[in-house]
């Protein structure tokens, strides 16, 4: 296949093209040429005045459903979601049934992207079944190409194992994923522990419950050494802790949902069970101070969570649904909203040396891996915009700021919806 897209501009901040604007060939997968001006009758052409050129985006926390959960979401369907929505590759999270806790599963799920325009990089489970009593078989998923280990949504308890994790993966240079709430602490709420939940009358989930486990996450890593990555931080806390222990020189990452950036605890009047996510929307100040830490690199990399819930568990009365909202499909256009979309496709890219992942550039001779889209369109997500299955969606009528066009990789080209 010959693909010409034309007068683009090309987001490459290590490349000698850096925001400039050209002519970009590409053929059977591979970047042919750059130039100002590219003659050449290719089988297709993009015309891309006003449209921007980056490395294919990273998803770093996506949930489907199959194995097991096919109701909620299948690997065609959420794969071709991840590509119409600007997303060359996800990590996909272990919470299937049976759960990715062995080399079986990882490389049949591998093997289920080989040829997609959207790669799956595979999350196994840190603990058998996720069930946090026993390591899972980690070095065996290394080698079938698991990128880190980690229990979905699931606090590992057992300080012993977190501890016993951390060194057993230093061997083969492995990356902890440890999701950080305290179970005890979080006990039966389900949303944000402020003056919205009790005027709402909601059981809630104290800041406190992240921050704890925050904390004592940090302080075994202290201990052991390692590489460990903190997802989907929700507290202004938990940020100034992983900054300390950055400053201390820790190996530690960590991830903020879109959904944390761009809503917050005041949407919960509607009673609207889409906003049931775990952790729960923070106040306003909160939210701000989470774009802030984006804005000053303590936060690594901005992550979807796309997690599909079918009807039977999501419509119902709010402590009864399950937690989880879709955000693959909003995610560029939310972000944009509340920041730069420059700093949008930083965050989306950086997951490449955090997850140990060949990291792609814009050159001639490399292969083509990315992600073409419009920074400047302005949009309403509507119910028509869900590709998903499932439609639970906490971003449904927002507006949005920017949208991705298509996607270039594996030799193929998907456009957005």
């Amino acid at each position: 296949m010959q693909l010409l897209i034309q007068q683009v501009t090309l987001f490459a901040p290590k490349s000698e093209f850096h925001l400039q604007t050209k002519d970009v060939l590409i053929q059977d997968g591979i970047i042919q040429q750059i130039a100002d001006s590219i003659s050449v009758k290719a089988e297709q052409v993009i015309p891309a005045s006003g449209y921007v050129l980056s490395i294919g985006w990273m998803d770093g926390l996506v949930s489907f459903g199959e194995p097991g959960y096919e109701e909620r979401e299948t690997l065609v369907n959420g794969l071709q979601v991840a590509a119409k929505s600007g997303f060359t590759h996800i990590i996909l999270q272990p919470n299937t049934q049976p759960v990715t806790d062995n080399e079986v599963q990882v490389s049949w799920l591998q093997q289920a992207s080989q040829h997609t325009a959207t790669k799956i990089l595979v999350q196994g489970a840190l603990t058998q079944k996720m069930e946090g009593n026993h390591m899972a078989e980690m070095y065996a998923m290394h080698q079938a190409g698991a990128i880190c280990f980690g229990d979905y949504g699931r606090s590992v308890d057992n300080s012993l194992l977190l501890k016993i994790a951390l060194e057993y993966t230093k061997d083969f240079n492995g990356l902890v994923v440890a999701f950080s709430q305290d179970a005890h602490l979080a006990f039966k709420g389900y949303v944000h522990e402020g003056e919205v939940s009790t005027k709402l009358g909601m059981k809630g989930i104290p800041a406190m419950a992240e921050e704890v486990a925050v904390a004592r996450n940090l302080a075994i890593l202290e201990y052991t050494g390692g590489k460990l990555h903190l997802p989907l931080i929700s507290t202004l806390a938990s940020v100034k802790l992983i900054q300390e222990a950055k400053a201390k020189g820790l190996q530690v990452t960590c991830s903020v949902s879109v959904h944390h950036l761009c809503l917050t605890d005041e949407n919960l009047v509607s009673f609207d069970a889409n906003y049931k996510v775990r952790p729960p929307l923070r106040d306003e100040a909160t939210r701000q101070g989470l774009v802030q830490a984006v804005l000053d690199g303590v936060i690594d990399i901005v992550v979807t969570d796309h997690c599909p819930i079918d009807i039977e568990n999501k419509k119902l009365e709010f402590d009864l649904a399950k937690f989880g909202t879709i955000g693959l499909e909003s995610a560029f256009g939310a972000l944009c909203k509340v920041l730069p979309w420059e700093v949008v496709v930083e965050k989306l890219t950086r997951g490449y040396a955090i997850f140990g992942v060949e990291k792609p550039n814009i050159e001639v001779g490399q292969k083509a891996n990315l992600t073409l889209f419009d920074p400047n369109k302005s949009w309403e997500f509507q119910e028509k915009d869900i590709l998903s299955k499932s439609k639970n969606a906490a971003m449904l009528g927002k507006p949005m700021k920017g949208k991705a066009v298509a996607v270039i990789h594996q030799n193929q080209v998907v456009y957005g919806n």
